[in-house]
């Protein structure tokens, strides 16, 4: 095999290589972002509780904080029409809007509760578990439901 051919194979396999990427500007790479971003948040405030890592109240009321505000925002990457073989969603989030709505609000009640829960200071990690353990119950209630593992 020439080098000229050589190099031709290996850009014909980058090209091909980077087609499977999700646009992050489109919604599903905006929402998959945005839960990624829920998802390091949460296992930081959740480490923090079960000592994985040192509980620092200022860390823990900022990562709450922004929790609840990441957690209203995924939503709006889910329009109704779009469905996309890369998603981990599963079919029936196309077809039970209502139930999907009810989630989302469960899950944004959650992280308004655990907001709400760090204003009581000086922050006691035992007064935090329980509104950690609701946002991590509807986490994975709408997971269940509606994401294809």
């Amino acid at each position: 095999m020439t080098v000229k051919s050589l190099v031709m194979l290996l850009t014909a396999g980058l090209l091909l290589a980077g087609c499977d990427r999700i646009d992050p500007n489109s919604p599903l790479g905006q929402r998959k972002a945005l839960f990624k971003q829920m998802l390091r948040t949460s296992e930081d405030l959740s480490g923090m509780l079960r000592g994985r890592l040192a509980f620092d109240e200022k860390r823990f009321a900022e990562g709450a904080a922004r929790l609840d505000a990441l957690s209203r925002q995924p939503w709006q990457h889910f329009p109704q029409a779009e469905r996309d073989d890369r998603s981990s969603a599963r079919d029936e989030i196309w077809q039970r809007q209502e139930r999907f709505q009810e989630l989302v609000r469960e899950m944004e009640d959650s992280t308004a509760a655990l907001l709400a829960a760090t204003t009581a200071t000086p922050l006691a990690p035992a007064r935090l578990k329980a509104p950690m353990q609701r946002v991590e119950d509807a986490c994975e209630a709408c997971h269940q439901e509606f994401r294809a593992y």
